[in-house]
């Protein structure tokens, strides 16, 4: 009676078990079983240091849903980045001028699939609100710095003073009377802190890791979802914590 009563106790465990690993291959998608909540929770677990296994194994998720999760995360992520950015007006002789606005220019190292295919993410700062107002990944040439360009906003682009290091595609892009530049990091401080949060928060970025990218397209979401929850929180007066 008792073994009985531990054998349909463990046939029950591992029915549950499997319908809960394939639940969105039974219910063809549906994801009725996580609340919004959980989904709450999970995007904020995205803007972390953890693995996507290791979500799956927090939240208690299968990885395919998560899989088919993040690809609507970043379907839905807006072009601007969630960046806001407010142009201060000067008082010079009784006439108001457009303040240029100081951003930082650099970039980073990564790789998607294996160390020998390298990709750069580019990045722009805007200095004061520390708010990430483009980004590109590419290679470190000329048709990548000027892709980067196009992305930058067209009222920054007309207002904006960037700084960056002596890297030549910058010099070939930026127009020379607003391009700073310079082999000495103090002038792109802010930007090269911001290289090590984002390798600190995005787990595809660490140097020595298991969860690098297989696709390029997921290595681009991830980071653009880190940057625009990045973007989010200092758009309101918060630092991403």
């Amino acid at each position: 009676m008792v073994l009985q009563t531990i054998l349909n106790l463990v046939i029950s465990a591992k029915i549950v078990d499997i319908n809960f690993r394939t639940a969105d291959a039974v219910d063809k998608g549906k994801d009725w079983f996580i609340s919004p909540d959980k989904k709450v929770y999970i995007k904020r677990l995205l803007s972390e240091r953890i693995s996507l296994r290791g979500i799956c194994r927090v939240v208690g998720i299968s990885l395919s849903w998560l899989l088919a999760f993040i690809k609507e995360i970043y379907a839905e992520l807006p072009e601007d980045l969630n960046c806001k950015i407010n142009f201060k007006k000067v008082n010079y002789n009784d006439q108001y001028y457009i303040k240029l606005a100081d951003n930082e220019a650099d970039e980073l190292w990564s790789w998607v699939g294996n160390r020998k295919n390298v990709y750069y993410v580019w990045l722009v700062m805007h200095k004061d609100s520390r708010q990430i107002i483009a980004f590109h990944v590419g290679d470190r040439s000329r048709e990548s710095a000027k892709a980067l360009w196009e992305k930058i906003p067209q009222q920054i682009r007309e207002y904006g003073l960037f700084h960056t290091d002596d890297w030549d595609s910058y010099k070939t892009v930026i127009p020379e009377g607003r391009h700073l530049y310079c082999k000495q990091k103090k002038y792109t401080n802010h930007i090269e802190r911001f290289n090590n949060t984002l390798r600190q928060r995005v787990s595809r970025l660490v140097r020595e890791t298991l969860s690098f990218s297989k696709k390029l397209e997921n290595h681009i979401g991830a980071i653009k979802f880190y940057l625009c929850y990045h973007n989010l929180n200092h758009a309101m007066g918060l630092s991403a914590p």
